[in-house]
């Protein structure tokens, strides 16, 4: 008896993802998901410098200021609740400290400046096509950080405006990587707020200017992690308490569908000795002075010993 319909995804030939691979995350929520997953395996990734980025003009924005080694200046910046912020980043990284915080946003831009011209795969998660524009500065925002509405204009990016923005983000990309895979996926988390109609002509807008991009480019893919969330995964027990964002069981399925299409297959037993290691330094013995548990330990150093002199990269 079948009793779900499964998404059939080609598994990639070309340009899989192995432990010599450098990854850059970047985009909205889900791509913290991707992002913290591929650093649970200790893949040599960087996630998200400037935090969550919900929509395409923000990853585009933040993508040419890295290329044109922008530095952050006051001017950039605004004290607002006691902290200081930047409409180029998430709030995450916001702080009472001016000074810290310009350092943060510019050594943020500085890694994603190295990571996209050393990077073999680019992946960008999309969230929404709505964005906010601030009314005083005439700027598309990445973040309002709670700024009253009344500052700013919603706008719903149309198709041909995505299409302009990931372009331009691809070419600003391939202008100093040229051999880089860039991986899009859309965000299967449902924007509620904007409205649920509203929220499924974002992701039909973000979905129609994804595949438009990969039929007049080269090396560009899309993964369907929105469409395996909302067909594969369709009932509510895989949802977190807010019914909206995808749970841990949602999250793992979809990275085994991820690992499954786009992993080398030199990488499983790799995988499989990262996560026995990790299970290992989580494991709580009942009585830690025994030589059992010495023993244990003894053995999980010389697991880590053996991966690391194989992956110089991989700390624990």
């Amino acid at each position: 008896m079948k009793l779900q319909t499964k998404i059939p995804i080609t598994k990639v030939t070309h340009n899989q993802i192995d432990y010599t691979s450098k990854i850059l995350v970047l985009g909205s929520c889900f791509s913290e998901n991707i992002g913290k997953k591929l650093g649970y395996f200790k893949f040599h990734v960087t996630q998200n410098p400037f935090g969550i980025l919900f929509h395409p003009k923000a990853i585009e924005k933040v993508v040419l200021n890295a290329i044109n080694t922008k530095e952050y200046l006051e001017k950039d910046i605004f004290f607002h609740q006691e902290r200081w912020h930047s409409f180029f980043t998430h709030s995450s990284l916001s702080s009472p400290n001016k000074t810290k915080f310009l350092s943060d946003v510019n050594t943020a831009s500085q890694s994603v400046f190295s990571t996209l011209k050393t990077a073999n795969h680019i992946i960008i998660t999309l969230g929404t096509s709505w964005v906010y524009r601030h009314i005083e500065s005439d700027t598309i925002v990445a973040n309002c950080h709670k700024i009253p509405q009344k500052k700013f204009l919603k706008e719903l990016l149309s198709v041909p405006e995505i299409i302009e923005s990931l372009d331009a983000t691809v070419q600003l990309i391939k202008s100093i990587n040229t051999k880089v895979t860039i991986l899009f996926t859309v965000s299967p988390v449902r924007h509620l707020k904007d409205g649920f109609i509203e929220n499924t002509q974002s992701k039909a807008h973000l979905i129609a200017a994804i595949h438009h991009l990969i039929n007049v480019r080269n090396n560009i893919h899309y993964f369907p992690s929105y469409e395996i969330m909302i067909d594969e995964l369709r009932e509510y027990r895989f949802y977190a308490e807010d019914m909206i964002h995808p749970n841990q069981i949602a999250i793992h399925y979809i990275w085994e569908r991820f690992a499954e299409t786009w992993f080398a297959e030199n990488t499983k037993p790799i995988l499989k000795a990262v996560d026995s290691i990790q299970k290992g330094m989580q494991h709580k013995p009942f009585y830690k002075d025994s030589e059992e548990h010495k023993q244990f330990l003894q053995n999980l150093e010389a697991k880590k010993e053996r991966l690391q002199n194989q992956f110089p990269f991989i700390q624990f």
